[in-house]
């Protein structure tokens, strides 16, 4: 039931002055298109009833702080209520962009520093912090890719490598920034295959794009002899940063050789994700790429901050004002709090819960690749279907009835029925028990009666949805009409 069903005629939680005793009608100050010919069509209810509305949906709401989500690729991992409160002080919060650059020192000194201490951890010589996610980080990424080789003169290289295994929005910005995407496989133990790689590898590539860990899970361990092998060819190497929360501390982005990267502030440094955001992915370059960075960057002479707009050579703005200061702020002081031992820490108990849960679940369902992995893995789920008739899109409906949000399903596409768990950091040995115990009775369910998984869920607010109607027609807005 939606707020608009709850709303009785005349029903009022506040009171507003009555026009005339402002003096004056709203005619008389507004321009007449922009003056109502009718009341808004509100739901009218009182302040009890909207508080318990949206009380009552937050609820129904699944999310790190209610239970376990091992999101797969995405690192759902829980934010420090401390990150929040120093994001919400007052004059952080109550600060404008257009503020004179003398009454903003405090906010350009946090930039400032986390820029340098993005660079210290990835092993990049510049940062800028304007992309507002890791998408639109990989945009900008590919956008300094193709001036540094316009520059160059060197308007051939017009494709952009990416394995099989990639995050769907690799291809997809390189493709916006007007590359041509060239696939290259995986081998048998799902890394990037060099032979695949050498035959497509020439002079016209302007750079290939890896994620390390790579999205099943797994450390390129042959990353030493790829960079090799673009630079031999002139290319440049970017890195997707999603996965950084399983080598922070331990290895870095840019010892590895790579040119470009970014991070995604959103999942990796504890800031809120989901939901469409807020976000944000800084990108990070080696020095040879720090003079194309958008405008402006943050400078300090050793007095005072100030905004740089004087990049001769900058690809310009690519987000309104300086990015999403309010990630900065919990990204900031999580790197704090934590240090340098602590980050490494972090990374240490990523891999660690997630070899953990791969040794306990790999008894039920086989991994998609053998040995261990690194902060997350992947299932190979074509057993469900060849012994119990359901796939693994019933396993992921029936744990929502168990009150755990499903890992992600079918994704990497290389392999058959996939279900990717990672578990983060912060989950203890007891949440992981719960998680393995579960899957081992849903499993015990599906071979007994697969009915009972392929009609869950059952104790959800709705049952299954009509996705592929839900994604080609959406409704993002209610109407009076339907």
């Amino acid at each position: 039931m939606t707020i608009f069903d709850k709303s009785t005629e005349g029903r009022t939680g506040f009171y507003l002055p009555r026009e005339e005793s402002y003096g004056y009608e709203p005619s008389e100050v507004l321009p007449e298109n922009s003056v109502r010919k009718e009341s808004p069509l509100l739901p009218q209810l009182s302040e009890l009833q909207v508080m318990r509305h949206f009380t009552g949906l937050s609820k129904k709401n699944h999310s790190v702080d209610s239970g376990f989500y091992p999101l797969g690729s995405c690192t759902m991992k829980y934010n420090p209520r401390l990150n929040e409160r120093i994001a919400g002080l007052e004059g952080f919060s109550q600060i404008h962009p257009y503020q004179a650059e003398e009454t903003v020192q405090g906010a350009l000194e946090v930039m400032y520093n986390l820029q340098n201490s993005l660079c210290e951890i990835t092993g990049m010589d510049s940062f800028t912090l304007q992309p507002a996610a890791g998408a639109h980080g990989e945009l900008v990424g590919m956008l300094l890719m193709k001036k540094y080789f316009e520059l160059k003169g060197e308007n051939n290289r017009r494709k952009v490598i990416v394995p099989d295994s990639a995050h769907g929005t690799n291809p997809a910005s390189a493709v916006m920034a007007g590359f041509e995407v060239i696939e290259v496989s995986s081998n048998d133990n799902g890394r990037v295959d060099l032979r695949s790689l050498e035959e497509i590898l020439d002079e016209n590539v302007a750079g290939i794009m890896l994620t390390n860990p790579n999205t099943v899970g797994l450390f390129e361990n042959e990353i030493c002899e790829i960079q090799a092998m673009a630079h031999k060819k002139g290319a440049l190497l970017y890195y997707d940063g999603a996965n950084l929360n399983a080598i922070m501390g331990h290895a870095r982005p840019g010892d590895m050789g790579f040119d470009i990267v970014h991070l995604n502030l959103h999942k990796t440094f504890s800031t809120p994700h989901g939901m469409g955001g807020p976000g944000s992915g800084p990108v990070g370059v080696k020095s040879i790429l720090k003079d194309l960075l958008p405008v402006p960057v943050v400078r300090f002479d050793g007095s005072k901050f100030s905004l740089d707009y004087n990049l001769p050579n900058s690809i310009g703005k690519v987000r309104s004002f300086y990015g999403n200061f309010g990630v900065f702020l919990k990204a900031y002081a999580y790197i704090l709090t934590l240090g340098g031992d602590g980050l490494k820490r972090a990374s240490e108990m990523a891999v660690l819960n997630a070899n953990y849960l791969r040794a306990r679940l790999s008894k039920l369902i086989p991994t998609a690749y053998s040995g261990l992995c690194m902060h997350e893995f992947v299932l190979k789920g074509s057993k469900l279907v060849s012994e119990y008739g359901v796939k693994t899109l019933d396993v992921a409906k029936r744990l929502l009835d168990y009150g755990i949000h499903p890992p992600t399903i079918y994704f990497p596409l290389i392999v058959d029925e996939a279900m990717m768990v990672e578990p983060t950091e912060t989950e203890t040995k007891e949440a992981l028990d719960v998680f393995a115990d579960t899957f081992e009775r849903i499993l015990s369910e599906a071979e007994k009666d697969p009915n009972i998984l392929k009609s869950a869920p059952q104790k959800a607010v709705v049952g299954r949805l009509d996705e592929a109607t839900a994604s080609r027609k959406p409704k993002t807005r209610w109407s009076k009409d339907t």
